[in-house]
């Protein structure tokens, strides 16, 4: 055989993984081999592959006998619509996608390049955690890519998708990149898997109901996307990529819309109801100010009362975070604010503008929030707003009441353009429970109590529910028709482009986690 069949051999080797058998169990359980994954995320022909001859170096309990070229991760380089990445895709066919020594450093090899490159990182994650019959290596393997997954935070996006069972270390690098995207029944992430959960604290659970997409997307808040199949998973990677820059010193990219710029929306002159205490979807006003009624959500099933996620406006990406009346009365809680900060912080890290719809009654009450920390929480959000300086515009739709209207991004945390719509109630709280409390003893004097704290809600109303006070004292730029926010939002973008602020000299804060 001569050394060009050689080469060949050994990579037709490398291209089988496991093997053709475990490939085939793969596709049975719905779940594609690692090759495929790459083939239907990158560009045609444009993966570059690295690595594709490693093996590991372990001969203890058998490992001699079980070296496959790849050594069970698929790593390299190519485009996704026409934009450099760098990818990983585990292989579960071969003992599992378990982690070895080899198999991490293959992945810290495209970290490294990622970070001197300046493009995003994606991991399709599909491993059962470290091999155990390495031992420690195993696990400094791990502590090597954490350690990269830190450095490259805020430096290049890192986007995690999880595609099996991941378990153990497995799961603690996606946690630290910025979205982690589940597929429905076929993909999981628990720190110890059911058996050793019902080991330690008896308790009896199954694999979907422990760590499964459900859970995690909708309970836990620790999976951002929770996708039916892979194929739709990948659409949802190419389309979140489409807001973002390829790192901190570039801006997203703008495109070309035909939506026109001064399109009027009429029906957001009737959104809000009469009735103050009746809600109405928010994602409404969203969707008829985005280009062509289009907006990607993530965590689009935890914590309900508040929505965020990226649309764009004239051609310009933001970030929205939005207030949700329609869940909790949009209510700020303990998953809310969480869920808000680390949205803001990541759009602030790569450029990406703020654009913020408030309709808040304040911060939840009770003792369970406060039990869970709501004012560690609600300061989290408060320091995500603060410590942004890219451009941000809010825009206020019904109630801003409270420390709620302080921390929705208001003028005075640098809220660059803040706008009303006449239908705002901007106060220290409502007109019932105001008149209630500072007025409590005029109304005891009255005969008619009833009516006099009927008169007194009124007169609390006209004098502080409205956007007019704030907006005598410059807290609100303009009191703007609905129909107008569309036009309104794209000429901020605009004017605030080039916007420049900093924060003091330091290391970094000290964000209340």
């Amino acid at each position: 055989m001569n050394k060009l069949q050689t080469l060949r051999q050994k990579k037709e080797e490398a291209q089988l993984g496991g093997g053709k058998d475990k490939i085939e169990a793969q596709h049975k359980k719905g779940k594609l081999s690692a090759r495929e994954r790459i083939e239907r995320l990158i560009d045609n022909g444009t993966f570059e592959e690295i690595g594709m001859l490693v093996t590991h170096r372990s001969n203890d309990f058998g490992l001699e006998n079980q070296k496959i070229p790849g050594d069970g991760v698929v790593t390299g380089f190519g485009k996704i619509n026409g934009r450099d990445v760098v990818i990983f895709s585990q292989d579960f066919s071969v003992l599992g996608g378990s982690l070895s020594e080899a198999h991490a450093e293959k992945i810290c090899k495209i970290m490294d390049m990622a970070m001197k490159a300046g493009v995003p990182i994606i991991g399709l994650n599909d491993s059962g955690g470290a091999r155990i019959q390495e031992g420690v290596v195993s696990l400094g393997g791990y502590a090597d890519i954490f350690l990269r997954n830190t450095l490259a935070s805020g430096v290049v996006p890192q986007i995690s998708a999880i595609l099996g069972p991941c378990a153990g270390g497995a799961v603690y690098s996606p946690a630290i990149t910025d979205f982690i995207f589940m597929v429905k029944k076929t993909s999981y992430m628990f720190v110890t898997g059911p058996n050793v959960v019902k080991t330690v604290t008896r308790e009896e659970v199954t694999s979907e109901e422990l760590g499964g997409a459900s859970t995690h997307s909708k309970l836990s808040g620790v999976a951002h996307v929770a996708s039916e199949n892979e194929e739709e998973c990948f659409a949802d990677i190419k389309k979140l990529l489409s807001f973002l820059p390829q790192n901190n010193s570039e801006k997203p990219p703008k495109v070309v819309t035909k939506d026109p710029v001064n399109r009027q929306e009429e029906k957001l002159e009737k959104i809000i109801p009469e009735n103050p205490a009746r809600p109405y979807d928010m994602k409404e006003i969203i969707f008829g100010c985005a280009d062509h009624a289009e907006f990607f959500e993530v965590h689009k099933e935890f914590a309900k009362n508040i929505i965020v996620g990226f649309a764009r406006f004239g051609g310009y990406a933001a970030g929205v975070i939005a207030n949700q009346p329609k869940y909790l009365a949009g209510v700020l809680d303990n998953d809310a604010s969480i869920k808000a900060a680390r949205f803001i912080r990541f759009c602030d890290a790569f450029n990406i503008p703020l654009l913020t719809f408030v309709d808040v009654p304040g911060f939840m009450p009770g003792t369970e929030q406060e039990k869970h920390g709501i004012i560690r929480n609600g300061a989290k959000l408060l320091f995500a707003y603060c410590e942004a300086t890219v451009p941000k515009i809010t825009i206020i739709t019904r109630k801003a009441y409270g420390g709620a209207y302080d921390v929705m991004s208001s003028k005075h945390i640098r809220g660059d353009m803040n706008f009303a719509w006449p239908s705002a109630e901007i106060a220290v709280m409502g007109p019932h429970g105001a008149a209630e409390i500072f007025l409590k003893k005029e109304i005891d004097k009255a005969k008619d109590k009833e009516k006099a704290l009927a008169e007194k809600v009124k007169e609390y109303t006209e004098k502080f529910a409205n956007p007019y006070a704030a907006a005598e004292r410059g807290y609100i730029d303009d009191v703007i028709e609905p129909g107008e926010t569309r036009l309104r939002i794209v000429r901020a973008l605009e004017m605030l482009e080039h916007k420049v602020d900093t924060n003091p000299k330091k290391k970094h804060g000290n964000i209340p986690l």
